[in-house]
């Protein structure tokens, strides 16, 4: 009985801690992990299919879940994906693991701190904030993205080169911006 009621409080304070885990990334980042929808998605691939060879960067990749079907929808590309909360990362590493995706890599960092490549097809569902913090870093000087697709939430001061409205109940949009290399 006493082993019971051990195992009972284990899993009791496993779950706090990966709430708390989450909430303390989604207070941080402003944004929650949340997936796209499969049409999202499917229109999000679509988009960087137009830009062949250069490496697919989920910023903010949660679960693995667009990043997963990425790097198996494109398996002669590098798929990167970028999360900071660890229960997520770690779901999407098993999630690697398990699928054996050699093109994809899966890093805990925050992707406004990190080295991204120039050329690069950059995928977001961030939110406000989140693509408020995105398009000072698209501003600052260094390496740009050949192209940026967001689900739902629009770069702030820029104009999208096209928007996709997805034919879901909400009328979702994507929005692709493509970027002028000097």
């Amino acid at each position: 009985m006493a082993l019971l009621y051990l195992f009972g409080l284990m899993m009791v304070l496993a779950t706090f801690a990966a709430v708390a885990s989450i909430v303390r990334w989604t207070l941080q980042t402003g944004t929650p992990p949340m997936p796209s929808s499969s049409k999202a998605r499917r229109a999000m691939m679509f988009a960087a299919a137009t830009v062949p060879d250069a490496p697919l960067i989920e910023l903010g990749s949660g679960c693995g879940t667009f990043a997963v079907r990425a790097a198996r929808a494109f398996p002669n590309r590098q798929v990167i994906g970028y999360e900071l909360s660890w229960l997520p990362w770690l779901i999407s590493r098993a999630l690697r693991k398990v699928l054996g995706l050699r093109n994809l890599v899966l890093l805990r960092e925050d992707f406004l701190q990190a080295e991204l490549p120039e050329g690069a097809v950059l995928l977001c569902y961030l939110s406000c904030g989140g693509m408020l913090r995105l398009a000072a870093r698209l501003d600052a000087p260094g390496p740009l993205p050949a192209m940026l697709v967001s689900n739902t939430f629009r770069l702030p001061g820029r104009h999208a080169n096209q928007e996709i409205r997805l034919d879901d109940l909400y009328r979702t949009r994507v929005y692709v911006y493509r970027f002028q290399h000097v």
